[in-house]
């Protein structure tokens, strides 16, 4: 795949290293210093258009964020899947932390509406779509996550929130910031959408909760935005999606990847306990 995506490109692919495979499949090709992202799934393609709208339009406004590629059509079809290319971030800036994350979410929240159409916000869309995709999902799994969905979606329905809605990066975790000389940029943007700024604002807490990340980045964090979500009422519902979403994101890659299984199945069973607080290893 990616030497079809690649060859008539001029790009070279042979030096390619994986760097993650979720629900895209992302390569560095460091002799074009350029990162190449497959769209993994097919119930996914939808948000390649997406990606590329907001990339431009973040760019429009110079928020420090990854560049595509303009040389190339974007986003590219190979093979039935969808592909987009990305200049290489310089990685060798200082570390990232709360207070990196809390300045960039409130430099995309200050934005103008921008001039095209996003998405409303709809996070169990995609777990919706991977229980569809499932590789090799059990039967009792399958309804477990199923009458999962349904019950988050009802608590979701006329959440009160505090903050204005607005445009929001949808995956807002400090693994989507790549430190650079320059400062810390942010990138993947498949769940960008209109919905509650209180979305973005949860992400590093469940983090902290459940990836060991040290508390004071959340801490950093609130101080800079000048909100702390763990305060307001409707954050357990907002942390209960998030960890169904980290939860489904290997269901399409099960068969191919039986290394995320062991994992898989003890965040299942977390969720089923109603147990918040037992630390995950994040998929390998």
């Amino acid at each position: 795949m990616l030497e079809r995506l690649c060859t008539p490109l001029g790009l070279t692919h042979r030096d390619a290293r994986l760097v993650k495979f979720t629900s895209n499949a992302v390569f560095d090709l460091p002799t074009d210093r350029v990162v190449v992202r497959i769209v993994g799934s097919m119930a996914l393609r939808h948000r390649a258009e997406k990606v590329v709208r907001v990339a431009r339009w973040l760019a429009a406004h110079d928020v420090p964020a990854v560049r595509l590629v303009e040389e190339f059509p974007q986003p590219l079809a190979v093979g039935g899947h969808l592909a987009t290319i990305w200049h290489t971030v310089a990685s060798d800036g200082a570390p990232v932390d709360g207070r990196d994350l809390g300045l960039l979410l409130c430099r995309i929240h200050e934005l103008p509406a921008p001039p095209f159409e996003l998405p409303r916000w709809s996070p169990l869309d995609d777990v919706r779509r991977r229980i569809a995709d499932a590789e090799e999902l059990s039967a009792p799994d399958r309804e477990y996550l199923e009458e999962r969905v349904a019950v988050l979606e009802a608590r979701l329905t006329d959440l009160p929130t505090v903050l204005p809605e607005g445009v929001v990066h949808g995956d807002a975790h400090l693994g989507n910031l790549i430190p650079s000389p320059d400062g810390p940029v942010i990138c993947d943007f498949d769940s960008t959408s209109i919905g509650p700024r209180e979305w973005d604002l949860s992400t590093l807490p469940v983090g902290v909760a459940r990836f060991g990340h040290p508390a004071h980045w959340y801490r950093q964090l609130a101080r800079v935005y000048r909100f702390d979500v763990t305060r307001w009422a409707g954050f357990a519902v907002l942390r209960d999606v998030r960890e169904l979403k980290l939860t489904t994101s290997v269901l399409p890659i099960l068969r191919s990847h039986p290394e995320v299984r062991d994992e898989l199945r003890r965040r299942l069973q977390a969720l089923r306990v109603g147990d918040t607080t037992t630390p995950w290893t994040p998929y390998r």
